[in-house]
């Protein structure tokens, strides 16, 4: 048997990570895909998400948007976190909304990356942009 190529690393990381992130599962947060340098993830805004204005609080937005970036920046095998993100909201998500969360990696060096996050609602409204800065640290999820 051969070395993995880089969409079964992909997998095989994301399946690692998934079985211990609680925190994800726990909003019910869909793992949609992951490939190299790439996750898409979803959810449903619930009664429970939402904030004094009848909208997703911006806080499940972010993790929503922070978990498709984890998962984009672990997709190679070793460790990362992050080491600096920052969000942009554009539009309110509404209660019932079907966020989703894509993520693409723009650099990747030795010990660190970017990845950019788009999270839209079910209509393509864009909710959301995210910016993650992640940091490599040791060990491997493959």
């Amino acid at each position: 048997m051969g070395t993995p190529d880089k969409d079964e690393i992909a997998r095989r990381a994301a399946d690692t990570m998934w079985a211990e992130d609680n925190a994800t599962q726990a909003l019910g947060i869909e793992r949609i895909a992951v490939g190299p340098g790439q996750a898409t993830m979803a959810m449903i805004v619930r009664p429970e998400m939402t904030n004094g204005h009848g909208m997703c609080h911006g806080g499940y937005i972010f993790l929503l948007a922070d978990s498709a970036f984890a998962f984009a920046c672990n997709s190679h095998g070793p460790r990362n976190v992050a080491q600096h993100c920052q969000v942009t909201y554009l539009a309110p998500g509404k209660l019932g909304s079907r966020l989703t969360a894509e993520a693409f990696e723009r650099q990747r060096g030795e010990r660190s990356g970017i990845t950019d996050v788009t999270v839209r609602d079910e209509a393509g409204t864009i909710i959301a942009e995210f910016r993650g800065h992640s940091r490599t640290i040791p060990g491997s999820l493959v």
